[in-house]
């Protein structure tokens, strides 16, 4: 297989560079992490495979690396290399197919249409498929996308197809300096990340149902239920999504690589607790959601019932005037009163009675009930 790096990037490219880099950093070396291109990772990468080649289990350094990106010595912490790549670029997976030391399961993840949570064990390589919201989030239920990892002991490959919130948090801190010890770390550092983005997800869900249910209270309505509607469907897609699946993170946590150390291990099983916790959350703010719908649906009828108690009020009182004109104006012969004087006052008698009987029939049954 060839081993050509690709073109330099150009100045306008979109979403990253010609292999569709969106960042690459080597951790691990110096002090603070070193960004690095397409080129320059492709280098690091056929270094570390020449090494395993040349002294495996011994990590001797090869001959010649290059400056920026030169090996530690032995006693330092082992370096490890972050990629970020924009699957919407054309050449993204075909660079990392030809440099990358990925599995199989890790492409055909990105090449399967199942979206849901999980971090599972692929030999000595760590799988994961992660949701996470979109970097310009909106409070709608589509505003989440997927981000897919892939973690070795000297690698972490991460790529998405739309911008995402916790990774860019986690790119920023890393560019300031933020790094993590390991590949492994990096992981658990994401999810945490992840977690705190939901945490405020979940914040501003609850500030807007706390102004809906106020809203609720002062008895203005102004059709509130669609609102609900649709932050309940984004908790539902939310947690639909987010919470990792049980068996796959319960093998991993009880089988680790032979690579993980015991700290990491604990430290990634205490960020799926937060994740647990969050996931609660939001299955409480569903069971609100649903106590303030069935308020308002409550509400609406009620409000339903009223109009049509007046209705049907309205409409008593008039069945008698209906009722007599309809007689009067008949074009026949024999109408009563017709030559009387006083006849229009008589009619206007009778019917004023029998309106008053009849609301107060009406009324009376209503006090009934």
């Amino acid at each position: 297989m060839s081993h050509t790096a690709p073109a330099p990037s150009s100045p306008g490219s979109y979403g990253g560079d010609a292999a569709g880099l969106i960042c690459g950093y080597l951790i691990g070396h110096g002090p603070t992490p070193q960004a690095l291109d397409c080129d320059e990772a492709s280098h690091w990468l056929d270094q570390q495979r020449v090494r395993a080649h040349v002294e495996p289990g011994l990590g001797l350094q090869a001959d010649g690396p290059p400056s920026s990106t030169a090996l530690p010595s032995d006693g330092d912490t082992a370096p490890f290399l972050w990629l970020h790549f924009n699957l919407a670029h054309a050449h993204a997976i075909r660079w990392m197919q030809r440099h990358a030391p990925l599995p199989d399961t890790f492409f055909e993840a990105l090449r399967e249409s199942s979206y849901s949570t999980r971090i599972e064990r692929d030999d000595d390589a760590l799988m994961g498929v992660l949701n996470d919201a979109h970097f310009d989030f909106a409070f709608e239920p589509f505003d989440i996308a997927t981000l897919w990892i892939c973690v070795l002991p000297h690698l972490v490959v991460t790529a998405r197809v739309h911008p995402l919130r916790s990774v860019d948090a986690l790119r920023t801190a890393v560019r300031n300096g933020q790094a993590p010890r390991s590949s492994v770390a990096l992981l658990e550092q994401l999810m945490r990340t992840q977690a705190a983005g939901l945490v405020d997800i979940v914040r501003g869900v609850t500030q807007r149902i706390d102004s809906i249910e106020d809203e609720l209270l002062a008895g203005r309505l102004n059709h509130k239920r669609a609102r609900l509607g649709v932050l309940r469907r984004l908790l539902v897609r939310l947690q639909r999504l987010l919470a990792p699946e049980p068996a796959a993170l319960f093998r991993l946590l009880q089988h680790p690589p032979v690579w993980m150390g015991a700290d990491d291990v604990q430290e990634l099983r205490d960020s799926t607790e937060e994740f647990s916790v969050v996931l609660r959350d939001m299955q409480g703010l569903q069971e609100r959601i649903k106590l303030l719908q069935e308020e308002l649906a409550a509400s609406v009828q009620e409000a339903n019932s009223r109009s049509l108690f007046v209705l049907t009020v309205v409409t008593v009182l008039v069945l008698p005037i209906n009722i007599l004109t309809g007689l009067l104006g008949m074009n026949v012969g024999g109408i009563p009163l017709a030559s009387s004087e006083h006849g229009f006052w008589v009619v206007v008698c009778i019917l004023a009675v029998f309106t008053a009987v009849a609301g107060w029939l009406a009324l009376r049954s209503t006090r009934d009930k």
